[in-house]
């Protein structure tokens, strides 16, 4: 069962277990990957998942401007709530963005958006992304 010890809108979790892939199908995880949980949004610091993500709750809606923490670092996100995600390159949602589909919605590199290490603003709302 994981454990999750949760801090304002940051959330410290703890690392999900490997899974192991049969036939070479199904998701296959490194050990060091932390799980983005239910009604989430999740935003890591590397590339594939990696690092101590800064975690948002989706009915909190979006922030303006990303804490320090993960402003400018985020490189992958994961959106595993019943909203869409957009993330953008500026303060205020402006400038760049991408957006993530609802229910387990990612992107493992950011930098295929040219927003790789460019975090600034989260928007989460009912918008399809389109």
């Amino acid at each position: 069962m994981m454990r999750v010890a949760v801090v304002a809108a940051l959330t410290v979790l703890s690392p999900a277990a490997p899974a192991v892939a049969v036939g070479g199908t199904g998701p296959v995880r490194s050990a060091a990957e932390i799980e983005c949980p239910p009604g989430y949004v999740c935003i890591y610091p590397e590339i594939s998942f990696g690092g101590q993500p800064w975690v948002r709750r989706a009915s909190d809606g979006g922030v303006k401007d990303l804490p320090a923490e993960i402003r400018d670092r985020g490189c992958s996100i994961r959106n595993n709530s019943d909203r869409t995600a957009r993330v953008y390159e500026k303060r205020n949602y402006a400038g760049r963005w991408v957006c993530v589909t609802r229910s387990g919605g990612s992107i493992h590199d950011l930098r295929g958006y040219n927003l790789n290490d460019r975090t600034r603003s989260l928007k989460i709302n009912g918008n399809d992304c389109g």
